[in-house]
Order: structure tokens, then C-alpha cells, then sequence
């Protein structure tokens, strides 16, 4: 019951709470960032996409370690979740600061990477943290992307979003070093495909 309730606490914090980050946001401290209104739209909905990410992220890692009967297992995802809440609180002033707002559709999103968490979970945790290890090399791929596209003077969101690629590989790293499984081929191109389904809509709702 505490392992459903903290569940349950985790979802509303992500969705409906101002999160708190652990570490300072990342700045570039002699670059002040200065943009036209066509690029500050076009910067807003490239965080606005890399925000739901987090939400992602957050209900991924809630939901698989509801899912494991590993107590060790378990306290590594919970800890990944937290530092995951970093780039949530920081996507999220970002967003503020371009005037901008996240997601309207972030419950859904929600909803949908728990249950796909769940059920990487309830096939056992070597398939869990190989999905761990898929997710986050699918997100690496695309906060490059997000840096190749940036306002090249936008410093506050490239350093937002350079941190977040280095964080998010050290995920990666740390559950294949933890027993993860290489997915199937098939698996991974679903995850592709349900990921570009997300980015796309999140770009503009």
C-alpha cells in the first residue's frame, strides 16, 4: 500500500506541482541569450517537447520501480527518477521564461509511459532496464537533434539541453552496467514510432 500511495504521490507531483530541481540549472554565464519573437516560439516548442520527455521520464521509472521485487533495483530507479526531476524543474522555468507553457496533454503522456513502464517491469528487470537503456539512447539521439535546431543564440536552452544529453547517457550507461537486455529490433522501432507520435503533437499542444 506505502509503494502505491508513493505512486500515486509521485503522478501528482509530476503533473500538477512546481518541481524542485537538486542541482542549479546549467547556464553559459558570459552568453546572454537574446530573441526575436520567431525564435523565441520556435525555442519554446522545442523545450515544450523536451518537458513532456521528463514527464515521460518520470512515469517510466515510477512505474517500473512499483513493478520490481528488487529492493537494489528498485532504489536505482528511484534514484534516476530523482535526478530526472532536475531537467523537469529546469524545462519547465525554461519554458517560463520564453513566455511559453507545457504540454495541455502531459496526463496523457503520463498515462501512457506508465503503463508502458509497467509492462516492462512485469516482464522482469533485465527487459526493464533494456528499456531503460533503449529509452534513453532514443532521448540522446533526440536532445542532439534539439541542439542542431536551437536558436544558435539561444545559450540558456542549448545549456539546459547539452546537460540533460550527458545525464541521460550516464542512464543508460548505468543500467546496462546493472543487467540490462538488448531489445528486440521490432521493439525498438515501436518505441521510435510512439515516440514520434509524442514529439509531433507536443510540439504544438
Amino acid at each position: 500500500m506505502d509503494r502505491i500511495l508513493g505512486t500515486v504521490d509521485s503522478a501528482l507531483r509530476t503533473l500538477f506541482s512546481t518541481p524542485r530541481a537538486a542541482r542549479a540549472c546549467p547556464t553559459v554565464a558570459e552568453d546572454d541569450t537574446h530573441l526575436g519573437a520567431d525564435e523565441r516560439r520556435h525555442a519554446a516548442a522545442l523545450m515544450r517537447v523536451n518537458h513532456v520527455g521528463e514527464v515521460c521520464a518520470q512515469a517510466l521509472y515510477t512505474a517500473q520501480a512499483l513493478a520490481t521485487r528488487d529492493p537494489a533495483l528498485r532504489a536505482h530507479l528511484q534514484r534516476a527518477s530523482r535526478e530526472e526531476t532536475d531537467h523537469l524543474a529546469w524545462t519547465s522555468e525554461r519554458l517560463e521564461e520564453l513566455g511559453s507553457r507545457t504540454s495541455l496533454l502531459n496526463p496523457l503522456w503520463y498515462a501512457g509511459a506508465f503503463g508502458l513502464g509497467l509492462l516492462a517491469g512485469r516482464i522482469g528487470d533485465r527487459v526493464s532496464l533494456g528499456f531503460v537503456v533503449e529509452t534513453e539512447r532514443q532521448v540522446e539521439a533526440h536532445l542532439q537533434s534539439h541542439l542542431d535546431r536551437l536558436p544558435a543564440g539561444d545559450h540558456a536552452s542549448r545549456a539546459i539541453v547539452a546537460q540533460m544529453k550527458v545525464d541521460e547517457a550516464e542512464h543508460a550507461d548505468q543500467a546496462r552496467q546493472a543487467g540490462a537486455v538488448d531489445l528486440p529490433p521490432p521493439v525498438k522501432l515501436a518505441m521510435r514510432a510512439a515516440a514520434k507520435v509524442m514529439t509531433t503533437t507536443a510540439h504544438y499542444i
